[in-house]
């Protein structure tokens, strides 16, 4: 609406001073014409009751610049009759006589003599006139050519009428009438944007509470339905497609939820049977071939009792420590958010590793905030571990843990110098049971990212190619 108003208050304003150019043009043009006509009737009537032989030659007598006696046929009562100059020029273009004064004894060139495009133009106009217009300090001028003729309308002479058109009047008019325009326009404008913001008001009370609703609506929670009183009939149809888009989505989310923990299950199981199979196969081999090669009078049967039982209790310890890997993963403890000092944490982790390996930076001496102190411990040390088994064979590893607490984070980073995470494996890094090293059961980095997000963290990292690559984990301080 206030668009609108602005645009066609610029369109009338446009309209109307072109409106009154036109009419100015228009009454100056009409003006100058009728007055060339009175002119020409007053001359023709003197040329009719002069004693002097109607010639070209003679005109400078008949038109006298004082006149006569009674001075009606003077040049000078001419033009105060009229009310405008008047000049006459024979019909090579040279000036006869003149109401102006000051062209008696210094006149310019272009007023003594008329061009011969001026004289050309007015030859070949169809009614014998033209009219030049040009721009003086005073305003527009228009200057009109004709013949003056005799009884028989042969040409004897050239009419001049040097003509100011004067738009005073009109540029008076046009300043009132823009005023009053730019009055009512105003009102209009201010009249506009207060409708506008009720309107609007109106309008859009409804979609704000429709997109507040849509902007908490979440996969992940249960979404509450929008209920308004009174809306209307297009925000009535809105809150009706969201309010089935809720149902839908809370049975879609159900559905997933489902497909999810079976998949899970599923993919667990298969891990947990993959990494128990594994010790399995050389305990079977070995029994077997202890069963074979058995033989009580051996004198060596002791020593290959002892080895054959060391050898099971190495395997059922690694299936134990299997059982339990995959036991903290899936069920992780309650963080236990205590105020704890989280450079001193960290500090006494880094202990148990060569600081020539590990080097440790943080921007204050103390930085304290609710975490859990084992779970953090954990994390720290499974990002470490990872950042040393990175570094390749004959490369000396320089592993940097910084800590550093902003305005409103705490980040943390492990930076190794190992040989950088391949693209194809990015995606998957925070997977369980995924891993790109010949041993482990790859659920290091899937306990890191839980126990970041129940602390309600974030984690990710920066790798490049055969340089290293960096773990980064930013805790926000307005949740503790």
């Amino acid at each position: 609406m206030i668009a609108l108003t602005f645009v066609a208050s610029i369109m009338i304003l446009f309209v109307t001073i072109l409106q009154y150019r036109e009419e100015a043009e228009d009454y100056h043009k009409k003006r100058l014409l009728r007055k060339e006509k009175a002119v020409k009737a007053h001359i023709n009537s003197i040329l009719e009751n002069t004693s002097y032989e109607v010639k070209t030659e003679k005109l400078k007598y008949i038109f006298k610049v004082n006149g006569n006696m009674r001075g009606l046929s003077s040049i000078s009562e001419l033009s105060r009759i009229h009310k405008m100059p008047i000049n006459l020029y024979d019909l090579n273009g040279n000036l006869i006589v003149s109401s102006l004064w000051q062209f008696k004894n210094n006149q310019h060139d272009s007023v003594r003599h008329l061009s011969p495009g001026i004289l050309t133009a007015i030859d070949k106009s169809p009614n014998k006139r033209y009219v030049i217009k040009h721009n003086g300090k005073e305003g527009e001028y228009q200057s009109s050519f004709t013949y003056i003729y005799d009884k028989k309308f042969k040409p004897i002479a050239i009419l001049n009428l040097p003509y100011l058109a004067d738009s005073t009047f009109y540029k008076k008019e046009l300043e009132e009438f823009l005023k009053n325009l730019a009055t009512i326009y105003l009102i209009m404008f201010i009249l506009a944007i207060f409708i506008s913001y009720l309107l609007s008001r109106y309008i859009t009370k409804s979609l704000n509470t429709v997109n507040h609703m849509l902007r908490q609506t979440s996969f992940s929670k249960e979404n509450q339905k929008i209920i308004l009183k009174n809306p209307n009939d297009e925000i009535n149809q809105l809150i009706e497609s969201y309010n089935q888009m809720v149902d839908k989505l809370e049975e879609s989310a159900k559905k997933l939820a489902q497909t999810e923990r079976e998949e899970a299950w599923r993919n667990m199981a298969r891990q947990v049977a993959h990494e128990i199979k594994n010790p399995l196969t050389p305990m079977r081999l070995n029994i077997q071939s202890f069963q074979m090669t058995f033989d009580p009078d051996d004198p060596d049967i002791k020593q290959k009792f002892n080895d054959f039982s060391q050898m099971l209790i190495e395997q059922i310890d690694l299936m134990s420590k299997i059982a339990s890997a995959f036991s903290d993963f899936a069920k992780m403890p309650q963080a236990q958010l205590l105020q704890n000092d989280l450079v001193a944490v960290v500090s006494s982790v880094l202990k148990l590793y060569d600081p020539r390996q590990v080097k440790f930076v943080s921007n204050k001496d103390q930085i304290s905030f609710h975490f859990d102190k084992s779970q953090m411990q954990r994390v720290i040390t499974n990002l470490v571990k990872n950042a040393l088994q990175s570094v390749p064979d004959g490369r000396e590893p320089d592993i940097l843990v910084s800590i550093k607490d902003l305005n409103d984070k705490i980040i943390i980073s492990v930076t190794d110098n190992g040989s950088g995470i391949p693209v194809e494996y990015q995606s998957r890094i925070f997977e369980p049971k995924f891993t790109t090293k010949s041993s482990g059961m790859g659920l290091g980095l899937a306990i890191v990212r839980k126990i970041v997000e129940n602390h309600n963290g974030k984690i990710y990292f920066k790798t490049h190619q055969g340089e290293g690559t960096t773990f980064i984990i930013e805790f926000d301080k307005n949740y503790n």
